[in-house]
């Protein structure tokens, strides 16, 4: 394990919706406030709905965690559900007791007595439903006809749906137009940009105890952004393989060529099923290729590729890729030179 090594109190990259290693991007400051307020203002029914991976979980947590002795909360995440299913899950997150014979409407009744029982003793009732993008309609239907227990006065129920861009097609439909109308508040969150991620990063690593600066050089997090897309469930996962392949190294400095091999076991192309390329990209990738090689290679005369392909001589190991201007490259050939030319060319991008 690597925690000794890089002076670690415990996994700062850890799989699990943990607070204490949020990080609050400007888009996830904003939709957190946001949510806060639409509770706080009792707007009803408010939506987040952002990537897989952006941390959404951990931020409905944080949200949950602000109204800690001021609410009664229920979180609910199991989705692929009947509405009967889905009202036994909120009633049981509740602490209420709950039959096996009991119908839907016995489950109304149930939640209703206990948002009363809120509303009397001066507290909010909040619901928040993770992974909603999986609720089928009539099930979200469901959920719109709980936001219609209220007083002249007060909402006693503020709604949290929470799910990936599916969600949002869900809303998009005619069917659900009520719904949508209620939603009153919709948040997103946006991938962590360049900056970001070495924030991201460092803030992670200082929760988890550590002491001198970042491990990683400014080329790997360069790297990892990309590779990650600025997705944080991305990061995390980069970077704990990183920090894992960096001790079995012994290196205490994370560079690029640690990134690429961590990289390198992340590529699944040699494990799927089927392959990887079409007849059809394999054509256009021939295409590009003499087009790259007209503009690289303007003298007539024989070429050779200063770069060394992928492909392989009958020996089994590479060998530069040779063409003459105007002969075509086999769409093969074609596919390894663009390969090995976008490969080079981000090594001296990181590098720089």
């Amino acid at each position: 394990m690597f925690l000794d090594f890089y002076g670690l109190r415990e996994q700062p990259f850890g799989v699990t919706p943990d607070p204490r290693f949020l990080y609050l991007s400007p888009t996830h400051r904003e939709a957190l406030a946001s949510m806060f307020y639409g509770i706080d203002a009792e707007r009803g029914f408010m939506a987040l709905i952002a990537k897989p991976g952006m941390g959404k979980t951990n931020l409905l947590f944080q949200l949950l965690q602000q109204f800690r002795g001021k609410a009664r909360t229920a979180f609910v995440f199991q989705t692929q559900c009947t509405s009967r299913e889905f009202m036994r899950f909120l009633l049981l997150e509740l602490g209420c007791e709950v039959t096996a014979d009991n119908d839907l409407v016995t489950m109304h009744e149930l939640f209703n007595r206990a948002l009363l029982q809120e509303a009397h003793a001066g507290r909010r009732f909040i619901v928040v439903v993770d992974e909603a993008q999986n609720l089928e309609p009539s099930v979200l239907e469901t959920i719109r006809l709980l936001s219609d227990f209220e007083t002249p006065q007060h909402k006693l129920l503020q709604i949290v749906l929470s799910g990936q861009p599916e969600l949002a097609d869900k809303l998009a439909r005619p069917s659900l137009r009520q719904l949508r109308q209620r939603v009153s508040l919709l948040s997103t969150l946006q991938p962590l940009p360049p900056e970001e991620v070495a924030r991201y990063l460092n803030h992670r690593l200082r929760a988890a105890g550590r002491q001198d600066g970042s491990p990683f050089t400014a080329g790997a997090v360069k790297m990892i952004s990309e590779l990650s897309e600025g997705i944080p469930r991305n990061i995390n996962n980069i970077g704990f393989n990183a920090l894992s392949m960096g001790c079995a190294l012994r290196q205490k400095t994370v560079d690029i060529d640690v990134i690429q091999q961590v990289q390198a076991d992340f590529d699944l192309s040699g494990l799927r099923s089927e392959p990887g390329v079409t007849s059809e990209q394999l054509a256009r990738a021939s295409a590009e290729a003499q087009s790259l090689l007209a503009r690289t290679n303007p003298m007539p005369s024989p070429v050779s590729s200063a770069m060394s392909s992928p492909a392989s001589n009958s020996n089994g190991n590479s060998a530069p890729l040779k063409t003459r201007r105007g002969e075509p490259l086999n769409p093969e050939d074609a596919l390894a030179y663009i390969q090995e030319f976008i490969r080079r060319l981000k090594k001296d991008q990181y590098a720089n």
